[in-house]
């Protein structure tokens, strides 16, 4: 018997610190919970075959989507279809936290990034191999 996920979704999301933190990873999505620091970028990035979810909790910046800025804050969804350039920026105020869900998963089941730079150098080895959390 599957179990799946449940939790209250906003306090831990405010309440991250880390980069990039795996919640969940089914055959289908994912939901990763992210907090970028004021200034920071998840980085311009394509994702040819899924498409992906942003719901922001705390915080404003700005979410492009191939070259459209979103300017974003509390309470915001964004979709990013699969094929389009995107990049998510943490305004210069304060912490932009946020959880996002991929439809297929996109990283290892319970990766934790502490900071981009640790993502950035996992990066070949992050990909989603296939396993879920049950």
């Amino acid at each position: 018997m599957k179990k799946g996920y449940c939790a209250n979704i906003e306090t831990l999301t405010v309440e991250n610190d880390l980069f990039r933190k795996v919640l969940y990873t089914g055959k289908n999505l994912q939901l990763v919970l992210m907090t970028l620091k004021p200034g920071e970028e998840i980085g311009e990035e394509v994702h040819e075959d899924r498409d992906q979810f942003f719901r922001i909790e705390e915080g404003k910046g700005t979410v492009y989507i191939d070259g459209k800025a979103n300017e974003v804050e509390d309470d915001f969804a964004v979709i990013v279809p699969a094929g389009a350039k995107h990049n998510v920026v943490a305004g210069k105020d304060g912490p932009l936290k946020l959880y996002t869900i991929y439809g297929p998963p996109e990283h290892k089941d319970g990766r934790i990034h502490k900071d981009k730079a640790q993502a950035e150098r996992d990066h070949d080895a992050d990909e989603w191999d296939g396993e879920t959390t049950e």
